[in-house]
């Protein structure tokens, strides 16, 4: 399966449709730039915000907005970056996910048939996405969706990882691992998880 190619409008519809029946909030947009202007629109002034390590953040120019601090929230990740002792750090991150007002990731896979499915190393990005954070807003590209479930950890362990471990490399000097995994297959609290879809190949 080519996993870095956006399917067809039919079955991003179909993937969009399912979803909504699991309670996620879906956004179809088109492109990069649509997909950061949802986000200023999702969130209201003055929320506490929250992030996890995301390539597609990055590609459509939220991470960059943060750094330059041009936004109208209070970032917390700014504040546990302050802190240089990792146990200190470790400690805020864990209130941070329960603190926040939205957090903001990217997801792995997401099924035709309606789950999103997550995964990192340490935990500290899916940690927030069962139950942890009030409110969730996950940007994905369209590249991500996938028949079922076992396409999408067949996705994860023989594509994602190995364009993460190059990732985790150059920003850590080390490999990464798929330690922590979580599948969203459906939400039952009302607005708690929008998902923005874009038709155009983003992350990995």
């Amino acid at each position: 399966m080519n996993y870095t190619k956006v399917p067809s409008l039919e079955v991003i519809n179909k993937t969009v449709a399912s979803l909504k029946n699991h309670g996620v909030e879906v956004i179809l947009v088109n492109n990069r730039k649509q997909a950061l202007e949802e986000i200023l629109k999702s969130i209201p002034q003055g929320s506490k915000i929250m992030n996890g390590s995301s390539t597609t953040l990055i590609q459509i120019g939220f991470s960059e907005m943060l750094k330059s601090r041009n936004h109208k929230w209070k970032n917390l990740h700014e504040d546990i970056l302050k802190e240089k002792d990792y146990g200190k750090q470790s400690d805020l991150r864990r209130k941070a996910l329960t603190e926040t007002d939205y957090f903001l990731s990217s997801v792995n896979a997401i099924t035709e048939d309606g789950k999103l499915v997550a995964v990192d190393a340490s935990g500290s990005r899916v940690g927030a996405l069962p139950f942890a954070a009030e409110k969730i807003l996950i940007i994905a590209g369209a590249n991500k969706i996938v028949p079922n479930l076992e396409e999408a950890f067949a996705r994860i362990n023989d594509y994602v990882i190995n364009l993460e471990n190059e990732r985790a490399i150059k920003v850590y000097g080390m490999k990464s691992s798929l330690n922590k995994w979580v599948i969203i297959e459906k939400e039952s609290t009302p607005n708690r998880i929008k998902l923005i879809l874009v038709k155009e190949k983003l992350g990995f």
